[in-house]
């Protein structure tokens, strides 16, 4: 199918363009621009013009000369403004204020005592409101603010289904919108956290990655060709309900077996386990003067995520597995018996230079990704697909 476009069009998709070079690539020349971006100088000239009287671009100088007049110096204006990322959690609400270029300004956490959406939504309410308050003065103010919860998500930012919440058809969005007046994007937790990891963290410049959100349940966000990958229907990426004991457990989501009854927080409130403590962050703090209950259940939950991590590998063939989310705190005690199960399980050829590493970005990585998603809107990304 031919695709056409009017001038308009075209001048919006180079300026894209332009701008996320700079964002990505900076500091650079104008004459850089043209390089990587393969547009004439003059076009590269007049649409920096514009980008720096917005001020999303900033010009300073003057560079390294190669023969001739010194260049200036472009930078992304990342004080432009600001965004506000949250993590909706079992049992915690997490929040950061960022700037444009993803760097915290400032972060908060509320522990929540129950999941009625009125509490929740009361909640982060006075989370991001505490935030807006906090943000420095900028040319845009607050640009928007992202939100990663555990469940299934449609395009319109309603909360379809989140068995550990208990919530379905809940139009989180609108609710937010409403309230504070900025653009909301709504995602998966475990999507959130690959796009951070992608753009900030472990995963910087990888094609083919599998982010695994490893908290109070699990996630996971799947990105093909350097791009996140949805489904049909936006909703790939729960595989912390894929069945990997037949006859196993019930789960909240009304199926068995599912592989975040065995390798997630969840396992703590089993009260046949004689663990001295009921989060992640307890425990880790327990495992480091060598408690043995608590090595001894993270070296089970290493071995059940090696399980699903297999299942994955086989099935997506990937460079680079990340394991992030509150799990990630207690990576020196999951990590061998994780890498082991998988090295003895994995099909040989899909083996081969992959990598698992851990999240950079720790437990930051989720509100950290909902954060760029939410610059990502407000910059925009206008794209032709052939």
């Amino acid at each position: 199918m031919k695709i056409t476009g009017d001038q308009a069009l075209v001048k919006k998709i180079n300026k894209s363009l332009i701008l996320h070079t700079i964002r990505k690539h900076a500091p650079l020349s104008r004459a850089r621009v043209s390089e990587i971006t393969g547009l004439n100088k003059a076009t590269v000239s007049n649409l920096v013009a514009e980008l720096c009287s917005e001020e999303l671009v900033n010009e300073v100088g003057p560079g390294e000369s190669s023969g001739g007049r010194k260049p200036l110096i472009l930078h992304f204006n990342d004080r432009a403004g600001c965004v506000i990322g949250i993590e909706l959690r079992v049992r915690q609400l997490t929040a950061v204020l960022c700037d444009l270029g993803g760097h915290v300004l400032k972060e908060c956490e509320v522990d929540l005592e129950n999941h009625h959406l009125p509490y929740v939504l009361e909640q982060m309410k006075r989370i991001i409101a505490e935030l807006i308050g906090s943000a420095p003065d900028s040319h845009y103010g607050i640009v928007g603010i992202g939100v990663g919860v555990p469940g299934m998500v449609d395009e319109q930012g309603v909360v379809l289904f989140a068995p550990n919440l208990g919530w379905e058809m809940v139009d989180l969005r609108g609710l937010l919108e409403q309230e504070f007046s900025v653009p909301v994007t709504i995602d998966n937790e475990a999507n959130a956290g690959a796009q951070g990891e992608l753009n900030f963290g472990a995963a910087q410049d990888v094609r083919h990655l599998l982010y695994i959100s490893a908290g109070s349940g699990i996630g996971s966000g799947i990105i093909i060709g350097g791009e996140l990958y949805k489904g049909a229907r936006g909703y790939a990426g729960e595989t912390g309900h894929m069945t990997i004991e037949a006859e196993g457990k019930p789960c909240s989501c009304g199926s068995r077996g599912c592989w975040e009854l065995y390798a997630s927080e969840r396992t703590y409130d089993n009260p046949g386990l004689n663990l001295p403590a009921r989060t992640t962050p307890e425990l880790v703090r327990y495992a480091l003067d060598q408690q043995e209950d608590t090595l001894r259940h993270f070296r089970t939950i290493g071995e059940y995520l090696g399980i699903g991590v297999t299942n994955l590998i086989n099935s997506f063939n990937p460079e680079l597995i990340v394991i992030g989310g509150a799990l990630s705190e207690a990576e020196a005690w999951l990590g061998e018996p994780l890498r082991r199960v998988v090295a003895e399980r994995t099909l040989p050829y899909h083996k081969q230079q992959l990598e698992i590493t851990f999240s950079k970005l720790g437990s930051r990585g989720t509100v950290i990704g909902a954060g760029f998603t939410a610059v990502m809107h407000f910059l925009g990304r206008t794209r032709v697909t052939l």
